[in-house]
């Protein structure tokens, strides 16, 4: 117990610094442009030596910041840092939805670690915001990208455009766990769903908008080799069963 409490504080008072995302590393050297530099240089006052992460979405590097000018942070790159990638490689189509709760979905979804995001323009999804959505996109990815440093993943998640249920569904057939959350009253919990299945396979789980699936979507799902299965008798926000059934698999299938 002496030994574990140790390690525990240990670890804690590690220092932990920033990540943010570099285009590309260019030698010992690596840029940041842009709004991202602005918000290191202007809120958090970057300052020649300060030392943060970086990643070009495959390799993470300590930075020393060089130069801090109005749209640019230069850094010269020391060690490399060991990347961590999430367990299981988890593609999410989640049904458009209120554009607040959709981004919310989104960011928990990252920080969750999923690793491909495909928004849904299911039936049952309001018409306003399913022509909205594509001005969204640059949005989306930008939230993805924040949550991803937050987060201190390596990759950001890819964003997909907009697709019909089917059309995802068909996509991602070949994946070898496959579940659709549904409101149907026979069927099983995602508990009994995931019993047994082996840990680390690749995933994918749709989720509808809050006024269902239509019996056209989920005999498409079906069609497609996806499974029902529910998160229980209460009747969850889209975006809270997003971050329950993300924890839920990573739970039982990752690490």
């Amino acid at each position: 117990m002496g030994a574990l409490s140790f390690s525990f504080f240990h670890s804690y008072n590690l220092p932990v610094r920033r990540r943010f995302f570099v285009e590309q590393f260019s030698g010992d050297t690596a840029a940041i442009e842009g709004d991202t530099a602005h918000h290191l240089g202007r809120v958090l006052r970057a300052q020649p030596g300060q030392l943060y992460e970086l990643s070009d979405g495959h390799r993470v590097h300590l930075g020393r910041v060089e130069k801090v000018a109005r749209d640019r942070v230069d850094f010269t790159l020391l060690e490399e840092i060991p990347a961590h990638s999430p367990a299981i490689d988890v593609t999410l189509l989640l049904s458009i939805v209120k554009f607040d709760a959709f981004e919310w979905a989104i960011e928990k979804a990252t920080e969750l670690g999923v690793s491909t995001i495909v928004p849904l323009a299911a039936a049952r999804s309001e018409k306003a915001l399913l022509a909205a959505a594509g001005k969204r996109a640059e949005r989306w990815k930008k939230l993805l990208a924040e949550a991803s440093q937050q987060s201190r993943r390596a990759r950001v998640p890819a964003l997909q455009r907009v697709s019909q249920p089917t059309q995802a569904f068909s996509a991602h057939a070949t994946g070898a766990v496959k579940i659709l959350l549904s409101e149907q009253p026979d069927a099983p919990s995602l508990r009994q769903v995931l019993h047994g299945e082996p840990a680390h396979q690749k995933t994918a789980v749709a989720i509808g908008p809050e006024g269902g699936w239509t019996d056209a979507e989920l005999s498409a799902a079906r069609t497609y080799n996806f499974r029902e299965a529910s998160l229980g008798k209460l009747i969850l926000r889209t975006e809270t069963a997003v971050a329950a059934a993300l924890a839920s698999i990573n739970y039982t299938l990752g690490e």
